[in-house]
């Protein structure tokens, strides 16, 4: 659907001529639907997030206020003041552009206050904004032949805590490949992991062709038989929560299997080799086992020269015509890339440091983060601090990145 037909409803035509989207917008929850081939822009798949704002005296569109709050972020927006303040600064032209109506005789009054920015943010449906984000960063993935990887890992923001906030942790999931944020849920402080992964995947469409990755804690065989059931292979490590299966891998005749793959990672104030060892299996107390895998680590501190081994066992759903041990080295290792998300969350955006605590504004900037660094990285922007400079100098290039111009 294009939005120029919603002027259609008798709504009058923005002042700016260079308007691309008319104040009808506000509407766009009831009437926005993509067409048979089209692909949901960022403001129709934020559109469908539900308003939680008594309708009664409602000034700005739910669009107007969400998209200024995810450019402010793209812009290099750390908190909620940063985007208060550049939503104060921006131009006209953006907020045109995101849906709200400048008044021509008063046009001081047409900017939103960061006021009711947080307000918003504060009672806004984390998993409905969640699910949009990752739907529009999904939908701009590039098609994958063969398998891709998908990491499932939670991050606890801390700042929250120690500003005597309710506990918040987050489960997300992360492609190996392209490093988006595909899917993000709030664990609760009444559960944990475990109960929440069946909930997030739910939220990705397909997982067809998926290899899902984790820790330790989501070795559980309800995962398997859930991911078997769609079509999605697993690989998952074996420790002391599952210690008969644990058992069964540590017993196999690994000395009689020769050695498989050799990779190096000169990297972290480390040396470290990694050498792998995979086999074909056909009895283990797993669901949909077909390989089983030995992995030992040794690392060198460069500053000590302390040398430590480690011995790393994991089965998979894959068989060995699916994944070669090369290939299932990759998976393993790129399960870890979810761990640069982290980072650049906590040292770029400074996440750890946010003592940021009303109702669900916490998670709701952290989701704008994700949106963040994958908008940046489907651009092909390596550096995500360098990429929130750039388009910190301009305010309208995250409009152009997020295709909104």
């Amino acid at each position: 659907m294009e939005f120029s037909t919603l002027c259609d409803l008798g709504v009058p035509v923005p002042a700016s001529a260079s308007s691309l989207i008319c104040p009808a917008l506000d509407h766009l929850g009831d009437h926005v639907e993509a067409g048979p081939g089209e692909v949901p822009g960022l403001l129709e798949r934020l559109a469908q997030v539900p308003d939680p704002r008594d309708p009664r005296g409602v000034r700005y569109p739910l669009v107007t206020l969400l998209g200024l709050a995810a450019c402010a972020v793209l812009a290099g927006a750390k908190s909620l003041l940063a985007v208060g303040e550049w939503a104060a600064d921006a131009p006209s032209t953006v907020l045109e552009k995101l849906g709200a109506r400048v008044d021509p005789v008063l046009p001081e009054r047409s900017w939103p206050a960061e006021t009711t920015i947080r307000r918003l943010l504060a009672r806004i449906d984390g998993d409905a904004l969640d699910q949009a984000v990752g739907a529009w960063l999904a939908d701009r993935q590039p098609r994958v032949q063969g398998l891709r990887g998908l990491a499932i890992d939670g991050k606890s923001l801390r700042g929250v805590s120690r500003a005597h906030g309710r506990r918040i942790h987050l489960l997300a999931a992360f492609d190996h490949t392209t490093g988006p944020v595909l899917g993000q849920l709030d664990v609760g402080e009444k559960t944990n992991e475990i109960t929440r992964l069946r909930p997030l995947l739910n939220t990705v469409e397909d997982l067809t062709g998926t290899v899902i990755t984790s820790d330790a804690l989501h070795t559980q065989r309800e995962h398997a038989a859930y991911l078997l059931e769609r079509k999605a292979h697993y690989i998952v490590v074996a420790k002391g929560n599952q210690k008969k299966l644990s058992k069964q891998l540590k017993g196999l005749p690994w000395d009689e299997i020769p050695l498989l793959g050799r990779t190096r990672d000169p990297g972290h104030g480390r040396r470290e080799v990694r050498r792998i060892k995979v086999c074909t299996v056909d009895n283990l107390l797993f669901p949909g086992a077909r390989q089983a895998i030995w992995i030992r680590r040794r690392r060198v501190d460069r500053k000590t020269g302390k040398v430590s081994h480690k011995n790393v066992y994991a089965v998979t759903s894959l068989t060995a015509e699916q994944a070669s041990p090369d290939f299932l080295a990759q998976l393993i290792r790129g399960h870890w890339g979810i761990e640069s998300l982290h980072h650049v969350r906590d040292v770029t955006f400074n996440e750890d440091a946010s003592q940021l605590r009303t109702g669900n504004a916490p998670r709701a900037m952290a989701t704008w983060r994700n949106l963040a660094i994958g908008a940046l990285r489907a651009a092909g922007i390596t550096s995500i601090a360098a990429g929130l400079r750039q388009e910190g100098r301009d305010t309208s290039r995250p409009l152009r990145l997020f295709g909104l111009t």
